[in-house]
This record gives C-alpha cells, sequence and structure tokens, in this order.
C-alpha cells in the first residue's frame, strides 16, 4: 500500500501541495486526476525523492520511504528522459544496471521488456530515429525494466496511436494483477474511466476526490438516462417524468434524474411515445464527476 498523509509543498509563495492525503493499493490502478499546475508531478517527485515535502508523511508497506525502497519503485516522467543518440537495447540495459541489475541480467530483462512494449524490431535504432509515439515505449521499457513494485507514470498515454494505447493499457493491466501497485496520471479521463479502480483528483494542491470510481459514482446524487427512439416521439410524453432535465434532440433524450427515479414509469412513458433504439440507465461518467470536483 502506498500511502500519502498530509503532504504539503511550496515553492515561493505558490503551494503546490496542500495536505494531501490518500492511498494506493497494491494489485490496482490509480488514476491521478487534476488540470494543469494542480500539482500532480510535484506529488510524483515528493515519491520519487526528487522534492522533498515541506510537512507530511510518504509511506510504503507501512513505512516512511527510504531510497532502498524507491530502487524498486518505476517512473516514467512525462518530459523525455533519455539520451537521444543511444541505441534502444543499449539505453534499456543502461538503465537496468542504474536500478541495481547485473550487466548480464540487465541484459536478459531489457531485451524482454522491449518486446513486451512492442519495440523489438527497434531495439537497434537511436531512439531520436523513432516516432514520438515509439520514443514514448522506450521511456515505459525504462520504467518497467527492473520489473519494480510500485510504478508511477507522467501522462504515459501522451502521444500514442490507438494501438500503442492498447498495448500499454494490456501491459499496465497485466503489472497491477501481478501484483504491482500501478499509479498514473492522464488528461484522457475516458482512458482512466475504463482502466482504473481507483482515482484521485487534485486541485491547486488539494485532493478534492478520491476513492473507488464504483464508490464515487455510488455516492453522487444524479443518474443519467440517454433514451433513442426509432423515430420522432409523441410530444408530450416527458410530461410523465416530473422533476426530469432532458437535454439532446428530438430522438437522443437525455435525462437527468435522482437516485430514486422510477425506471419502470419512465419506460413505460417512453414505449408509450413511440418505439426504443437504446433506454441505457447509469451514474455521472468520470469527466462528469471531475468537472463537478474542480468547479465546486
Amino acid at each position: 500500500m502506498l500511502e500519502i498523509d498530509g503532504v504539503s509543498k511550496t515553492f515561493g509563495s505558490v503551494r503546490a501541495l496542500d495536505s494531501c492525503a490518500f492511498q494506493a493499493a497494491p494489485k490496482r490502478l490509480t488514476g491521478l486526476l487534476g488540470p494543469n499546475g494542480a500539482g500532480k508531478t510535484t506529488l510524483m517527485r515528493c515519491l520519487l525523492g526528487l522534492v522533498e515535502p515541506d510537512v507530511g508523511t510518504l509511506r510504503w508497506r507501512g513505512a516512511p520511504i527510504t531510497e532502498a525502497a524507491r530502487h524498486r519503485f518505476g517512473y516514467m516522467p512525462e518530459e523525455r528522459g533519455m539520451y537521444p543518440a543511444m541505441v534502444v537495447a543499449d539505453q534499456v540495459e543502461y538503465f537496468a544496471c542504474l536500478s541495481g541489475l547485473s550487466r548480464p541480467a540487465a541484459r536478459v530483462a531489457a531485451r524482454s521488456v522491449i518486446g513486451r512494449v512492442g519495440l523489438a524490431e527497434q531495439a537497434e535504432r537511436k531512439v531520436e530515429q523513432l516516432s514520438h509515439g515509439n520514443q514514448q515505449r522506450v521511456q515505459l521499457a525504462v520504467a518497467l525494466v527492473h520489473q519494480p513494485d510500485l510504478l508511477v507514470l507522467d501522462e504515459p498515454f501522451a502521444g500514442l496511436d490507438p494501438l500503442g494505447v492498447d498495448t500499454l493499457a494490456e501491459l499496465l493491466q497485466y503489472l497491477a494483477n501481478d501484483g504491482a501497485t500501478v499509479l498514473f496520471s492522464s488528461h484522457q479521463l475516458d482512458l482512466v474511466q475504463h482502466l482504473c479502480e481507483d482515482i484521485v483528483t487534485i486541485d491547486r494542491g488539494h485532493v478534492v476526490m478520491a476513492g473507488s470510481l464504483e464508490n464515487l459514482q455510488a455516492r453522487t446524487d444524479r443518474r443519467y438516462l440517454d433514451i433513442a427512439f426509432a423515430r420522432p416521439p409523441v410530444d408530450g410524453w416527458l410530461d410523465a417524468v416530473p422533476g426530469a432535465h432532458a437535454s439532446g434532440d428530438e430522438r437522443h433524450i437525455r435525462l437527468t434524474v435522482g437516485p430514486a427515479c422510477d425506471l419502470s414509469a419512465v419506460l413505460r412513458a417512453a414505449e408509450s411515445a413511440g418505439p426504443l433504439l437504446r433506454f441505457d440507465y447509469q451514474p455521472p461518467s468520470l469527466e462528469e464527476m471531475f468537472r463537478e470536483a474542480i468547479t465546486r
């Protein structure tokens, strides 16, 4: 378990982190969200020992994080941190040695992880010769080569094509299933909702939303009904759904309702108005909850 307990950090007059507290569990993917400048990268740098918090405690497996513990962490920064003129295989092997592997073990580990991130055919090319997306894969290989127990990724999906996104998503899920704790930031909220069991949202240094996605959705006081008709419905059918807020167009309607809404009554009213193509009841999306948390 990774525990962040009351962590604050100030740079001059800027309070980058303000009493941040949350947990990230093993075998789960935790999404770290927030607008630009919210404090996400500062928090990650505190975890890696690159920045010292003013107050608060960072714990790993119940104890304060030490340099020895950080050798079992993997970090992928948003900005490139590689040697562009160096061959991919040599680069990953070099970083494996920096993480404590012997030269023979580092060579084996580098070849293995290069294949896992889909770069086997690019292993002998220089980093500067690769596309932006493939450079991102090299950066990921560097973070993974020593099989870390905690993986911290800053915008890992940025610049990846759909196939690259799929490859990385499958790999992160595999690592979590294998016992790793995975914490990553992203502005792609639909992707985070699809992948992550747990969510942490930071705004202006404060944690404004944290917990499992399922519980966060269950605690909201709104639900949505997406209704699609095969043809324009009979006028006035929404009169049978008091208190619902409707948006959309004539054939595709989105209703905002409370959690106690009588779905069977709404369904009967919709069916009486015309043939249905879709009747979908759902909690707010992660993007909707994110916008609400940041606005609040």
